[in-house]
């Protein structure tokens, strides 16, 4: 006996449920433990083919021996088995149990076809997973009653008892989410940034040393890491431009008929023509007018100006835009914006061209360039003094102290100095996405338009490296 007197209401009527189970060895008599049953439940493990094998050939036979008029439900056990991972199971079982094969897992259809064969209901549990226990009692409850209703059809409570109710699919238990591990973007200490100096995809900045060498680099990377370039690009070229305009007095002026000259010219040579035109200066003079009176004359003049009609990509002429830097920072001598051929696709477009000191040498200012975009020095840099002159110039005062840890044998320090670096500009490269400041693309979305710096994409992502530096219409263009 397993339980006794255990009571449950099934559709309404009230039951009392007491529990039997047969002993395990087949050899002894198992006849008053089926007793006076009014409902058997034969339960099979479906990791266990033969106990499946064994209700038809040995306990299906014995029970209507016993129990002719008892009704019999079929229950396939261990119903968690079937989804669970087996080796973990197997792990779990040895050395008390044999292990468990992944061939030996009985589906549903066997089951239900020997419950078809024998003609009773079917149900699957899973104690682990707690799933149609109460489903076998109910139905086993209910088929005794609908059994005891055919012989006592006069029970007027006995009317509302149904039938025994098909089962709801089993739903396996959702495995764990994958652990999806993101890599972190790739960081400003690893080589895609550096890499960029050396194949200067989408640079909008040439810097020239000692008159003869260029150096390719991006507006983004020396702004966020130099308060001194972010300076300088933010500079307006126009401004010295016009001062001089007016410290001079003059205009220049250029006539109909010379216009019509230079378009005439441009449609037939396709080059640049070189303008002369007269200003007429107003002279006010106190001796060549008469005592008491203010005369003014016009006097004719040949200016010294000339108009260079630069030709730009959209057919656009216009004067260089300018400056010189010689009394605004002792690291440069000058900065315009001019039409250079990029190093990498040689087409021509509008780029920044800064003048460099003479006193500044090309090996060390590619050191301090590789901080500038990396925020790393090589400890084995050999101008030491004079990377700190440059950074001194450029107001890095950063690089400055880690070239004063190096040289006291101290360069396990610049480690933190590093990790600051990273985080300073990160800081001011969201500020300039907020702003739009130095952004070079243009992504148009539904909703509206975002502006974002080609190198900082090409450095964080393969596909934005494949689409702005392969053979794609977003490579040329300054809209996604």
């Amino acid at each position: 006996q397993v339980l006794e007197r255990s009571r449950d209401v099934v559709d309404d009527v009230s039951v009392s449920l007491r529990l039997w189970d047969t002993f395990g060895d087949h050899h002894k008599d198992r006849r008053f433990a089926y007793g006076r049953s009014d409902v058997v439940v034969l339960c099979f493990s479906i990791a266990n083919p033969n106990s499946l094998h064994h209700v038809k050939t040995m306990w299906y036979p014995e029970i209507k021996h016993f129990c002719p008029r008892a009704p019999v439900i079929l229950v396939g056990c261990q119903l968690d088995l079937r989804y669970a991972d087996l080796e973990a199971v197997n792990r779990a079982r040895r050395p008390l149990a044999r292990p468990i094969k992944p061939n030996e897992i009985l589906p549903p259809e066997k089951g239900r076809e020997v419950a078809k064969e024998l003609g009773i209901p079917y149900y699957e549990t899973s104690v682990v997973a707690q799933f149609g226990v109460k489903d076998v009692f109910d139905n086993a409850i209910r088929a005794a009653l609908i059994s005891r209703r055919h012989l006592q059809f006069w029970k007027s409570h006995l009317r509302n008892v149904q039938r025994p109710l098909l089962q709801a699919p089993f739903l396996p238990p959702k495995p764990p989410p994958p652990i999806i591990i993101v890599p972190d973007p790739p960081s400003n200490n690893e080589e895609r940034p550096a890499h960029l100096l050396e194949d200067p995809l989408c640079a909008d900045v040439i810097l020239v040393l000692q008159e003869k060498i260029k150096i390719y680099a991006h507006k983004i990377y020396l702004s966020t890491s130099s308060s001194k370039f972010y300076d300088l690009f933010l500079m307006d070229l126009s401004e010295e431009d016009q001062q001089s305009t007016a410290g001079h007095g003059f205009g220049v002026a250029v006539t109909a008929a010379a216009e019509r000259m230079l378009h005439q010219e441009e449609r037939h040579h396709g080059r640049d023509f070189l303008l002369r035109a007269a200003s007429f200066d107003i002279c006010e003079s106190a001796e060549e007018a008469g005592p008491g009176q203010r005369k003014p004359c016009l006097r004719a003049s040949t200016s010294d100006g000339i108009l260079r009609g630069n030709r730009y990509e959209n057919g656009e002429r216009g004067l260089r835009r300018g400056r010189n830097l010689s009394s605004w920072s002792r690291a440069f001598t000058s900065i315009q914006e001019e039409m250079a051929e990029d190093p990498l696709t040689y087409k021509s477009k509008l780029m920044v061209v800064v003048k460099m000191d003479a006193s500044i040498q090309p090996g060390p200012f590619r050191a301090v360039l590789k901080y500038l975009y990396t925020g790393e020095l090589d400890e084995n840099e050999r101008d030491l003094m004079h990377i700190a002159h440059i950074a001194e110039l450029l107001e890095v005062f950063d690089l400055r102290m880690m070239v004063a840890n190096i040289l006291n044998n101290e360069a396990f320090m610049n480690q933190e100095i590093t990790k600051a670096f990273h985080v300073r500009r990160t800081n001011r490269v969201k500020e300039c996405l907020a702003k739009g400041t130095f952004s070079d693309v243009t992504f148009v979305l539904d909703d509206g338009a975002i502006s974002a710096h080609k190198p900082l994409l090409i450095s964080s992502c393969d596909w934005m490296a494949a689409m702005f530096g392969g053979p794609f219409v977003e490579s040329s263009t300054n809209e996604v």
